[in-house]
Order: structure tokens, then C-alpha cells, then sequence
């Protein structure tokens, strides 16, 4: 095995300090690395930075994916508490989800968030997620998940949501709602730095991925090869994949805006480097060793260690340049993950 070919390459070291806690007053005032593959080289600057980085005739590639409340915080028919995070929708008012203490909310197990809202357990998947039935007094399931749920924050983030999450853990273009996690990359940008972008002649594409809390799950083998990716559902519209194809015939460069952007772009592109319409379920899994079709420039936070994120990161960057980026980060006193800092990768 060659660097980066194990799990295990990818730890580091991160002093808890510098887990960012809470968002910065203007989302655009968050540090920004400049990692340059050609020289290797990585300067330093501040998110509004990357006004100036695209080029007329690029194409900026947003995932527009919505967080919805999908945390659900109850008690269970003994009285104790109990949690359910839910993931996708199945329909029917059925999710996946997560659900904590596992060995109490068991297949046939109730957690009862409000009056009139409940949570039925029917059965534990082959993942060990739980398939769950929501039940609201009025029938308006939709209604109880957004006045009872909370904003689903990354277990790393070490306190309760509040109001002031609800609107920063989640993108100023965000629209469709299904996400369990935010797609962080995004969080840096403002109204007025998107408008700024595309008045210089940088078209924005919009894709979708409804980001599963599974993002946030490390590797737990040794060979990342083992490893199960869940399921994340993505749409391509038509109109989004011809215009990716007008920017690649055109001489532009396609930035995806995070990792969620770029696993959708790798999952529509085909052979032959032009883009299909897509509405289904990816798996797909990036990392050393995978060959980049679709993305061209990367805009990402800095992520866990031994997750598949920072795997794809390294497929984007080269093994040796994303470890060094990190050492630097964790350095120069880069915030981390979902509501630090970022990186782009040209």
C-alpha cells in the first residue's frame, strides 16, 4: 500500500480549540487556504477572496439542499429521554433514523416528542439505522417536525441548537429541504459575494444532495475499500447538465462548492466527460486512486480525520499536499469543520 491507501493515514492531530463552536458574524470574514496543485503551494486569505479566483466563463456549482429539523428530542413510555435523527424520508411519513439509546428504542418502541406527535420504531435496517413511523394528532407530520424539531447540529459541535442556528446552519441558496447536515462549503457564502461572482461572468449551476448524517460517521476499516457509503439522493436537472456541458464546450472550468457538489457532478458525468440528468441515489465514494471527471476546482471546510471527506479532498488535492494543507491549517490556527474555516483547491 502506497500513502494514502489506509484509513489510518488519515489522522491527525486537532487541538479540541480549534473546533469552531458558533459561526462568525459575516459569513464571508471565515479565513480561506489557497492550495495551488500545479506549485504545491498555499497562501492564505479570507472567504471573499474567492470573488476574484473564477474566471468568465466558469461555472460555480451550488448544492442547494435545505436542513430541516431532524432532530427529534422525546421520552420513552418509562419516562427517560431519547433521541431520533432522522435521516431520509421513505414516504408514507416512514424515515430512516438514527436513534439514541439503540438498545432501549427497539422495533415496536414509541418516543413521544409533544402532545399529538409521537414516534413509532417499526424495524432496525441492514446498517443498524432504525425505519420509523412518524404520527401527528392533526396529520400535518411536516408541521410537528419543523415546531418540535431541533436544528440537527454535528455531534461535534458541543452545545444545544439555538435560534441564531437556524438560519446560519444552513446556505443562503438552500431550498429544497431533506438534508440532515448542512453542506458546509456553502455556509461561507454571502447574497452579495454569489451576485458579485456571476456579474463577472461565472454562470451558477444548481445541483442537489440531501446530505445524510452518515457524512459525519469515520471509516472504521483499516481499507477504505470496505467501507459502506450510505445512500444520498441527488438530482441533476436537465437545464444543469447542459449547462455544464456549455461550460466545458465553452473552455470553463466547473467549481464545485463542497464535497456534496462534487460527489453529485462525478455521479452525472459520463464517460465521456459530458453530463447526464439525474434524479436518484449515489454511493459513490472518492478517493485516491479515483479519476476526476466533472470537477475541475474545489471549495471545501476542513474535515474530520479518517472520514470520507478528507479521503475525497485528498483525491482532489494529491495525498502528500491535503496532509500538509492540514498540518499548515491546524498551524495557523484554522477553525474546523462545519462552522470553520474553508479551502480551495485550484
Amino acid at each position: 500500500m502506497t500513502a494514502g491507501d489506509r484509513t489510518s493515514d488519515y489522522d491527525f492531530a486537532l487541538p479540541e480549540g480549534r473546533i469552531a463552536q458558533r459561526p462568525l458574524d459575516r459569513r464571508d470574514e471565515s479565513r480561506l487556504m489557497i492550495v495551488e496543485r500545479d506549485t504545491g503551494r498555499i497562501t492564505h486569505g479570507r472567504f471573499r477572496d474567492i470573488e476574484g479566483l473564477p474566471a468568465p466563463g466558469d461555472a460555480l456549482v451550488l448544492n442547494t439542499t435545505r436542513v430541516f429539523r431532524a432532530r427529534l428530542l422525546g421520552r420513552r413510555d418509562s419516562g427517560a429521554t431519547g433521541e431520533v435523527l432522522l435521516l431520509r424520508s421513505h414516504g408514507n411519513d416512514e424515515y430512516e433514523a438514527l436513534v439514541h439509546p439503540g438498545g432501549k428504542l427497539r422495533p415496536g418502541r414509541t418516543l413521544h416528542i409533544a402532545p399529538g406527535f409521537d414516534v413509532d420504531v417499526l424495524h432496525v435496517t441492514d446498517r443498524r439505522t432504525r425505519t420509523v413511523k412518524l404520527r401527528a394528532a392533526d396529520g400535518d407530520v411536516s408541521g410537528a417536525i419543523e415546531r418540535h424539531g431541533h436544528v440537527p447540529l454535528p455531534p461535534y459541535i458541543a452545545r444545544g441548537d439555538t435560534a441564531a442556528d437556524a438560519e446560519r446552519y444552513q446556505t443562503v441558496y438552500a431550498c429544497e429541504p431533506g438534508s440532515a447536515a448542512a453542506p458546509t462549503a456553502g455556509l461561507h457564502f454571502t447574497p452579495e459575494l454569489l451576485a458579485r461572482i456571476q456579474a463577472r461572468g461565472v454562470r451558477r449551476v444548481d445541483v442537489l444532495l440531501h446530505v445524510g448524517a452518515g457524512t459525519f460517521k469515520p471509516v472504521e476499516v483499516e481499507d477504505p475499500a470496505r467501507h459502506l457509503m450510505h445512500e444520498e439522493s441527488i438530482v441533476v436537472t436537465a437545464s444543469a447538465a447542459r449547462a455544464l456541458d456549455e461550460t466545458r464546450a465553452g473552455g470553463g472550468r466547473i467549481w464545485a462548492v463542497g464535497t456534496t457538489s462534487a460527489r453529485t457532478l462525478e455521479s452525472a458525468v459520463r464517460a465521456d466527460g459530458t453530463f447526464a440528468a439525474v434524479e436518484g441515489e449515489t454511493r459513490l465514494f472518492i478517493r485516491p486512486g479515483y479519476r476526476l471527471r466533472a470537477v475541475d476546482k474545489l471549495i471545501t471546510n476542513f474535515h474530520l480525520p479518517r472520514s470520507t471527506l478528507i479521503m475525497l479532498v485528498a483525491a482532489v488535492a494529491g495525498f502528500d499536499l491535503t496532509m500538509r494543507a492540514y498540518r499548515e491549517a491546524v498551524a495557523a490556527g484554522y477553525r474546523f469543520y462545519s462552522y470553520g474555516d474553508a479551502m480551495v483547491i485550484l
